[in-house]
This record gives structure tokens, sequence and C-alpha cells, in this order.
């Protein structure tokens, strides 16, 4: 049977079954190695060798599949105080781009699904998503403040070419005054700049782009069904050229991995017009911790133990603080250090710029269910 390292929670590194974490599905152009079983499930399966070696057999090609998902509520509220939104639309649950670090795995257990394979194959969308956000800006009780439009899985997943829900929201956003924020690792909004740009003249709309890393043989591995990162640097520069404020977020910081390219990175984003920058540390949580270990075992198993050690120190000695502030930047010196050297190197090449306030005073919402508008009283 096929083994790979596996790391203990105190670091070690001992020979194990990759099949005994969970299924093995591993091909081209998928982030995780296995489908384990999601987190509420009662039944876990394992790949088994009975003797006629075909457990080594290469899986199956894994197909996208797309399921219509009957929404009740399109904005999504929150009270997180280190986030900078209190609501969000996702037009999509699920990411094809198959991020191996993506912190949003763990919601497919909520479906019964599992947050490897499944997240990045089994895609839900929100057909009736535009209609819910008319309705849902139309009422009397409603106060604007920014939206952020694929803050959870990527509103510009490769999806979104066919279905164009992301760009039917900005198109209702733009035609109400509604202000707008976007994150994506995807070329492809630079198809929405038509949209965009015209907002952000208007000081309604703000974008961020998403960059792990300089070294497409590490995005590959890592994102593999992500932009590539010279591509991301187009965009930026497209966007930046179209007048549109534009943050590049480094996220996640993975310590020796990718930890090594944050100045390369912050000079890259400001030659291309980024107007400031953010970091985020690798968040494991739930079922992504083992998902990140088995992707570690399998690509990097000479420094697996090493990354798992130094993210662990940070936290506390283990895989994932959920406290408030902590959980994006962790503790302890070596998470100081990432901290003063993004933050030095971000003010050198004045990209410690504070980010526009977003203006609400535009808004103007649509008519009502009853064909009335709202009144300022």
């Amino acid at each position: 049977m096929r083994q790979a390292q596996k790391l203990s929670k105190k670091g070690r590194v001992t020979l194990i079954d990759v099949a005994a974490a969970g299924e093995r599905f591993e091909q081209r152009g998928r982030g995780a190695i296995s489908n384990q079983a999601g987190r509420f499930e009662h039944e876990t399966h394992a790949a088994f060798d009975d003797g006629w070696g075909t457990i080594d057999d290469e899986a199956a090609r894994l197909k996208t599949t797309l399921t219509r998902e009957v929404a009740k509520t399109i904005i999504t509220y929150n009270r997180s105080p280190d986030i900078s939104f209190d609501r969000t639309i996702n037009p999509y649950r699920g990411c094809e781009h198959g991020c191996v670090y993506c912190f949003a795995r763990p919601t497919h257990a909520f479906h019964g699904l599992s947050a490897g394979l499944d997240f990045e194959s089994r895609i839900f969308f929100k057909p009736g998503g535009p209609d819910l956000l008319r309705r849902e800006l139309s009422r009397p009780s409603y106060v604007p403040k920014p939206i952020a439009l694929g803050m959870n899985t990527d509103a510009y997943q490769p999806v979104e070419r066919q279905l164009k829900l992301t760009r039917t929201f900005l198109e209702i956003l733009s035609a109400h005054n509604h202000p707008v924020t976007l994150l994506t690792k995807s070329a492809l909004i630079q198809r929405d700049i038509d949209i965009i740009a015209p907002m952000a003249a208007k000081g309604i709309a703000r974008v961020g782009v998403s960059i792990t890393t300089l070294d497409p043989r590490l995005s590959r591995r890592m994102e593999p069904r992500a932009a590539a990162p010279y591509k991301r640097l187009q965009t930026v520069r497209a966007l930046a050229d179209a007048g549109i404020e534009v943050i590049v977020m480094t996220a996640p910081i993975i310590p020796a991995l990718n930890e090594h390219e944050i100045e390369p990175l912050l000079e890259a984003a400001a030659d291309n017009g980024a107007r400031s920058a953010g970091y985020v540390l690798l968040r494991l949580p739930f079922e992504l911790k083992d998902i990140f270990h088995e992707w570690l075992a399998e690509h990097y198993p000479d420094r697996a133990a090493r990354i798992i050690n130094l993210l662990r120190a940070m936290r506390g000695g283990q895989d994932y603080d959920s406290n408030w502030f902590e959980r994006g930047r962790g503790q302890e010196p070596h998470a100081r250090l990432i901290a003063q050297r993004f933050q030095k190197a971000a003010r050198r090449l004045r990209l410690d710029t504070p980010r526009s306030r977003l203006r609400t005073d535009l808004f103007c919402p649509p008519e009502g269910p009853n064909g009335q508008l709202k009144l300022d009283v």
C-alpha cells in the first residue's frame, strides 16, 4: 500500500497508510489528496488493498457537478470584530479553484459532504439570488453598508464564466449605487471592469486580489485551478489602470513554504499598481488541518514537520486558535517577526495607505413588493 508521512500532534513524523485518513483520489487539477468524511458524519470510508493491487490504480477523472440551491436569504450578516465588513453575498458554495488551504472547506460538512475533494468538485449555486437581493435591498428597514461579494468562496471561480451570477449581482448593486467590495484570485474579474470602474469612480467599489506566491510550481500544487501568479499581477494592473482601488492580500502566509516571498510579492504588487496590502496567517479549522497535513506529506515531506511545528508554535501549541484577532495573525516571536517584516515592507513600498471609506449616501433602493420606493424621512 502506498505510504506517506503523517504528523503527530507533537510534530513527529511517522510512516502511515495514506488511506487511513480517507479514501484517496489524488489526481491532476485538484488540491485535496482525499475525500475524508465530514465532521458530522457517523461513517468513514477508507481505501483497502485486497491483494489485487488495485489501490494504486489511477482514480477516475473527477468531474465538477453543479447543484441549484434554493436560498431563503442572500445577504449574510456577521458580527466578527476582526473582520472589516458586516455583510456578504456568496453566489457559490464550494470552490473549484481547489486551494488546499481554504478556510471555507469545512463548511461543506453542513451539506453532509467532505471538506476534501467534495468541496472543490460539488459546487452549489444560487440562481434565485438576484431576486432575493432586490427584495432585501428594498426593505424599509434596510441600512446600506458595503457588501463583501464572494468572501467565503471565490465569486469568480470557473463556473462564473457560464452562470454569470456575480456579474448579475454587480449589475444590481451598480444600478442602485450600493457599495461593494470584492476579493478574488481569478483573472475573470477583468470581464466586469465595465461595471466596477464606474462604481469605483463614484466611491462605491473596491477590489482585493489574493496572491499567495510568485512561484508557479507552488501555486499549481497549492491552488491548482486558480489563475497563475503572473495572471493575477496582470489583473492588478488592469484594475488599477481602470481607476479601481486594488488591495493585494498575501494570504495565507505559510511559514517555511511561502513566508520568504513576503517582500518580493509586495514589491510586485506595488509595481503593478496596488494601493495597499494585507496578510493572513494560515488558518486550519476543523477538517482543514488533516487535509493540509496530508497535502504537505505528499508534496513537501522534507519540511512538513517543520511547517506544522512553526504553525503550532504561533498558536499556543494547537493547530488552530479561533480567538478574535489572533486567528489570522498568531502569536509568539515568529508571528511577530512575520508582522514586522510585512509592515516594514508595506511601509517602504507605500502599501500601508489606509483603505478608502466607501460611500453609502448614494444608495437608491429598488422598488418594494408593492411597487413603491422607500422614502427618506
